[in-house]
């Protein structure tokens, strides 16, 4: 998978090759893009000369910096473009000058220390690569690892920092990867939105300068996604070059692409320099997250495939990543925070006479929880909402025939709290100034190790209480006072990234004491949907809004790097309770299939007819749930392009698929709506159950399928195919 002619070293998947330069010490980008059977060196950048590019001999052509095509940029001798990194020495100054020093080839991947990563279940999957640069002066080593999954197609990334030099410095920029094009003739996508409307897909022309997404708020967030993609003016969904980045983080990050004066592009990613620094002893490391990096010449669906692959596959980890997910009720929107034991089982009474499998108590369970205002950080079950406790409750639930779940929101903490009482020094905040309230909460420090001892002890008193068999894990509010009361003033700036650490280290010590928990993360909806999560939780709730037309959107955003299994989604209720719009229930029932399968609403208000409907989509997904959680995704409309939207799910072996097509608004007199289908068999023949016909692989893939007109508004189709 890598290797080192003395000069290149070639990284190379089943589809891709990643090329790096060694030339006069200078570690350089030569390229990449499709397997290359033997790599040759085309350009090093464009040649430079002239008053205002500073310039040197490099391999007897006359080249600048500041054009060269570089693989970990520095700062300070002539590359006026964004670095990777920039480090402050003991003397206040941030010119740099890293050269290659050697270099280790091995078989496997190690993990990140204390972050999440992809991994290996054997060593012969993947192998790694390790560059050590050095800068002489300072003594300040980085070691830069690539891991290639060649089955998988995709390239790792990240650098380690160590000062092995003398002084402290103070590391003010460490991205995770950056990398120089040649070219700028590229689409820049982005998945951008709001709270309740994550990740809708913005595709725009580079232009010159920088384009940029981040985060500045402690988490991925709704507003923006770690991840980038750069794609050929040309490319669809099945044809066409296209480069994603994705970074393995939930906390502030960024994600740029920056076309220079002579229209050549760097692409970065990393975490967020804003606010952010980092002081670095002798002796000690900084370690920064994950990307992952993967190339298609398939166009975004053979991407979205490559990254759905590695991210169920080598990315969730425990006893869920390969299980079926069970269908469940959430009673938040059937009760919000007026909950009791009565109301819970008048729900899971009928739950389970229409074949649900997972009760999930929400909100309002525990300390004095009425509302909003109170009680965050009191992990201990309300006695006069549930009069005979909570394992009393779960005793009840177990015996209907369904498991039991339970919310938490275990990073934050009310004002109005015995634990804010007992430690008002324990969440984020600044001396002497105000502590700015959001939902009347505040948020933890989980840069304390004392704060993340007591968290991982409530939690884990509350799991080990009963057999709790599902956990959803919120956090319904960003960071402000950015501050801890345990760090020194000349770390202060160190303080988020140290809650990310805290955090990772509490999910990896609870998920492992509870193995047999499904867990699943949520923050507000999908405000920290992100690989980082995934790696603990292999699955996020997708989005406060449930509406199922506004969900097109967010699921088809989503589905560019996430696979459907990882998606949280709910029939709720309508007029919903988001937007007021009304659908029908089949709708819902449709689009909440094309992820992880549940309810969200007072199956006690429903009537006999939508609760007939509501126990046949239950049994067609049980029928056909292992094709959807784990089988290859198809985007075939796209919502953002029109009135309908469309999508299939296809089994591996290719003898099973499942096709939805909706539409937003009726109109009269439509025009047909042919829908070519993806990844079938060509030369099979296929039965739709539900035309009670079979018609030839090539021909639904090719002349297409003529869906029915719709006659009102908001209507879908679902269609099963299986192979003769």
């Amino acid at each position: 998978m890598i290797n080192f002619d003395g000069t290149l070293f070639h990284l190379r998947t089943r589809g891709t090759s990643y090329v790096l330069r060694v030339l006069d010490g200078h570690l350089l980008h030569a390229y990449w893009g499709s397997s290359l059977r033997q790599p040759e060196v085309l350009h090093l950048g464009v040649k430079r000369d002239g008053s205002f590019a500073p310039i040197f001999t490099l391999d007897g052509e006359t080249v600048s910096l500041d054009s060269l095509l570089r693989e970990y940029p520095d700062y300070g001798r002539g590359d006026f473009r964004s670095p990777a990194f920039e480090v402050e020495g003991s003397d206040g100054t941030t010119v740099s000058c890293f050269r290659y020093v050697k270099h280790a080839i091995q078989q496997g991947k190690a993990p990140l220390a204390g972050l999440p990563a992809t991994y290996v279940e054997a060593p012969e999957e993947a192998e790694t690569l390790e560059i050590l640069l050095c800068d002489e002066l300072t003594g300040i080593e980085i070691i830069l690892s690539y891991s290639v999954f060649e089955s998988f197609d995709a390239i790792t990334r990240s650098a380690r920092f160590v000062n092995a030099g003398a002084a402290p410095v103070r590391l003010l920029r460490a991205l995770s990867a950056s990398v120089d094009f040649p070219e700028a003739d590229f689409d820049f996508l982005q998945l951008s939105g709001a709270s309740a409307r994550e990740r809708h897909i913005v595709r725009q022309p580079l232009r010159s300068g920088v384009q940029s997404v981040e985060s500045r708020r402690g988490a991925s967030s709704h507003q923006q996604s770690p991840f980038v993609a750069l794609l050929e003016p040309s490319a669809t969904e099945d044809r066409g070059r296209v480069y994603g980045l994705s970074l393995v983080y939930s906390g502030n990050f960024l994600a740029q692409a920056e076309v220079d004066q002579l229209s050549q592009t760097r692409v970065a990613i990393g975490i967020n320099p804003f606010n952010f620094t980092w002081r670095l002893n002798p002796g000690e490391s900084f370690q920064t997250p994950e990307v992952v990096l993967i190339f298609s010449n398939e166009g975004l669906g053979g991407l979205s495939q490559r990254y759905h692959r590695l991210y169920r596959q080598r990315l969730c980890r425990g006893v869920w990543r390969d299980k079926i997910r069970p269908i469940l009720i959430n009673n938040w929107e059937a009760t919000y925070f007026n909950v009791n034991a009565e109301k819970i089982e008048a729900i899971a009474d009928t739950a389970a006479q229409l074949g649900i499998e997972l009760f999930v108590l929400d909100d309002g369970w525990f300390g004095k929880r009425d509302d909003d205002r109170s009680s965050l950080g009191d992990w201990t079950p309300n006695l006069k909402k549930l009069p005979s406790g909570l394992p009393d409750l779960v005793r009840r639930i177990n015996a209907k025939g369904m498991e039991f779940g339970l919310w938490f929101e275990p990073e934050m903490i009310s004002p109005d709290s015995d634990l804010y009482r007992a430690h008002p020094d324990w969440c984020l905040h600044v001396p002497d100034r105000a502590r700015t309230e959001s939902r009347q909460q505040l948020v933890l420090d989980y840069s304390r190790q004392d704060v993340c001892d007591a968290m991982v002890d409530s939690v884990s008193a509350i799991l080990a209480s009963a057999p709790i068999k599902y956990v959803k894990w919120d956090m319904n509010r960003h960071m402000t006072e950015v501050g801890s009361a345990r760090l020194p003033a000349e770390r202060q700036r160190e303080t988020a990234h140290r809650y990310m650490l805290g955090l990772y280290s509490v999910l990896e010590r609870i998920t492992t004491a509870f193995p047999e928990v499904l867990f699943e993360s949520c923050s507000g909806g999908g405000g920290r949907f992100d690989a980082g999560m995934l790696h603990y939780m292999p699955q996020t709730w997708t989005s406060d809004d449930s509406d199922a037309v506004e969900r097109l959107k967010i699921q088809y955003g989503t589905s560019l790097i996430f696979p459907t299994i990882t998606m949280g989604a709910h029939v709720s209720a309508c007029p919903n309770h988001q937007v007021g719009r009304n659908t029908s229930i089949e709708m819902r029932g449709h689009v909440a299939m094309s992820g992880n399968f549940g309810y969200e609403l007072d199956l006690n208000r429903l009537s006999d007819e939508e609760r007939g409907i509501v126990r046949r989509q239950i049994a067609t997904y049980k029928e056909l749930r292992g094709l959807l959680q784990n089988g290859i995704f198809h985007r075939l409309r796209s919502p953002f392009e029109g009135n309908t939207a469309a999508w299939m799910v296809v089994s591996e072996d290719g003898s099973e698929a499942v096709v939805f097509h909706f539409q937003v608004l009726s109109r009269p007199n439509p025009p047909s709506a042919i829908l070519r289908l993806r990844g079938l068999d060509p030369e099979g023949r296929y039965r739709v159950a539900e035309l009670d016909r079979t018609f030839g692989g090539d021909v639904m893939m090719h002349a297409g399928l003529q869906f029915p007109d719709a006659t009102q508004d908001f209507s879908s189709h679902m269609w099963h195919l299986t192979r003769e």
